[in-house]
């Protein structure tokens, strides 16, 4: 006789197995190391791997059919995907639109692959082995300039006018014996800088659950420390000095219990209220503090540039492209400095604001602020699988926090959350802190 609990499904969970998560570790290496394979292989050889990798990422979704829960959906993202596409409508360049919003959809597949597929150990682990992958490459790369080369090398597949280049075209400068910011098979200290610390956030976690041996554990936190340093990015220096203190205020939080937090949150208010205070009276000062030039590094212009041209379509902006297109107006020209054309605002709410205007930049702030309300939540709070709650916590519940103000502290200065490996990762965060707990 067949009983009712003997017909019940099993319940489908994320088992990605080892081939999900070396699948999964080559799509973060891809989305986080995008440059590293554009200027080795050129643009038209990444968008095919790309395609292999979205074949790859559905293939994958498909044959194991993770569980989802719908009524889970984060509401925010999925209407932000929506506002985007359907921007094609009205946007003043709709064929870089559309490929812009292909682009969008791609990264997202490949995002919800890896949040479905994967359960929480799986994806720290996938994000350790492709942080390693780039941090290892990264500075064997630069050893390998220095010692053999022994000057700035420019991508292979690309061709240039005689004379000197201006230094962001090279994919090293030879900087590694010399005291300057090293760039790494990204071709950019800034880029390179934010992986490290990243990777930083990734080693630490592991080495805190034990996950990983502690003596690999402490050398890969050595690397990313000296990548770190080699790098010297001020903008990635202030989103360290910004995780770190998120990292305090969330172990104060555990620390308190959920019946003794108004104190934390009460300093944490005082903070930010006197944080914005002195950013604002002691702002001429703080380009210099950072080593930036006044106009901190040409962002105030492309900054002035970008709010002009919004506010020439304020309500639902002038279409996604999500990377400006520089061949169609109005970004052929808009952001050129020493000889450097720039397809970024460098400030991903003037970037979504430009793109998607009041509208999409409304949807988009809630769509941060509910992953980063959930991501809170799963650090400070106790794991509860039954009505006691004495369960003891795991550092694995802070990645998700401690990567998201890593994020909103460079947002500021860069674009990269609504691109690639950020975008990546907002939208894993955002599927996985609703539908699942580590």
């Amino acid at each position: 006789m067949t009983t009712a609990a003997s017909t019940r499904r099993p319940t489908r969970t994320a088992t990605g197995g080892g081939g999900a998560v070396a699948f999964a570790t080559l799509v973060i290496f891809t989305l986080f190391a995008g440059d590293f394979w554009r200027n080795l292989i050129s643009w038209p050889a990444y968008f095919a791997l790309d395609g292999l990798l979205l074949v790859g990422s559905i293939v994958f979704l498909v044959r194991r059919r993770p569980a989802f829960n719908w009524r889970r959906t984060p509401r925010m993202l999925a209407l932000f995907l929506l506002l985007l596409t359907v921007s094609i409508a009205w946007s003043f360049y709709p064929g870089a639109s559309a490929l812009g919003v292909l682009a969008q959809w791609s990264t997202t597949t490949a995002a919800v692959f890896v949040a479905l597929c994967l359960d929480w150990p799986q994806l720290l682990r996938a994000l350790g082995n492709a942080f390693r992958w780039i941090l290892g490459l990264s500075l064997v790369f630069e050893l390998i300039v220095s010692l053999f080369v022994r000057q700035p090398v420019l991508p292979p597949w690309a061709t240039y006018p005689p004379g000197k280049q201006p230094a962001a075209f090279y994919w090293s400068r030879d900087l590694l014996f010399h005291g300057g910011q090293i760039q790494g098979i990204l071709g950019n200290s800034n880029l390179l800088a934010m992986i490290a610390l990243l990777a930083l956030i990734v080693f630490g976690i592991q080495l805190a659950d034990r996950t990983v041996r502690r003596s690999v554990g402490i050398a890969w936190i050595v690397v990313g420390l000296l990548t770190f340093a080699l790098t010297r990015s001020s903008t990635v220096i202030v989103a360290l000095l910004f995780t770190v203190v998120v990292l305090a205020f969330a172990l104060w939080t555990r620390r308190a219990g959920p019946d003794h937090r108004r104190p934390v949150y009460l300093t944490a208010a005082a903070l930010l209220v006197v944080g914005v205070v002195l950013s604002i009276v002691f702002a001429s000062r703080i380009p210099g503090l950072l080593g930036k030039s006044e106009d901190l590094t040409g962002r105030l212009t492309i900054w002035d540039s970008v709010i002009g041209l919004a506010q020439q379509r304020p309500a639902f902006g002038w279409g996604w492209v999500s990377y400006w297109a520089p061949w169609v107006a109005p970004f052929d020209g808009l952001a050129v400095r020493n000889g450097v054309q720039y397809l970024q605002a460098h400030n991903v709410w003037l970037d979504v604001w430009l793109q998607l205007g009041i509208v999409g930049l409304v949807v988009f702030i809630l769509l941060v602020l509910a992953t980063l309300k959930r991501s809170w939540f799963l650090a400070v709070d106790r794991p509860r699988t039954g009505v006691v709650d004495d369960k003891p916590y795991s550092a694995l519940t802070l990645l998700p926090l401690l990567v998201l103000a890593a994020y909103l502290a460079q947002s500021v200065a860069e674009s990269r959350l609504i691109i690639e490996g950020g975008w990546l990762l907002l939208v894993v965060f955002s599927l996985k802190t609703k539908q699942t707990a580590p």
